[in-house]
């Protein structure tokens, strides 16, 4: 009776087991960043008084949101993962966290509930640029 082995669940699903966590991290972010994007797009009026961000800044940067969406999910789900776009990838990340920061600090005045999401967006796209970066660190 001949056995066969696997090598944990991402060879399981076609995708080599070097690539599976940024595979991971890639996919979740599209998908985050998307329902983000979709959000600022769709919530706008409502999201305006809430969190203090007006719906000029919003639009732009929802739509932006939907199209980087779009490209990171298609860097996650292509057939052989392209080292250089994944590092496209970390350092859009890792430049929009590190500007979500800034921008608590400078040019928009938003209300608490604000701060509190530009904080939150800012430490959850940091995760994904570290999650992504330890995946192409082990590819």
């Amino acid at each position: 009776m001949a056995s066969t082995q696997y090598s944990g669940a991402a060879a399981t699903a076609g995708v080599p087991a070097s690539d599976g966590l940024a595979r991971l991290a890639l996919k979740l972010d599209g998908v985050v960043t998307g329902l983000n994007g979709i959000g600022y797009l769709a919530l706008a009026t409502v999201l305006d008084s809430l969190l203090g961000i007006e719906t000029s800044v919003q639009y732009p940067i929802g739509a932006f949101l939907l199209v980087y969406a779009i490209g990171v999910l298609a860097a996650g789900t292509r057939p052989s993962m392209n080292k250089n776009a994944l590092g496209a990838v970390i350092a859009v990340n890792f430049l929009w966290a590190v500007a979500s920061i800034v921008t608590l600090f400078s040019f928009l005045s938003p209300t608490l509930a604000g701060e509190v999401w530009i904080v939150l967006q800012a430490l959850v796209v940091g995760l994904f640029a570290g999650l992504q970066y330890i995946g192409l660190k082990r590819m």
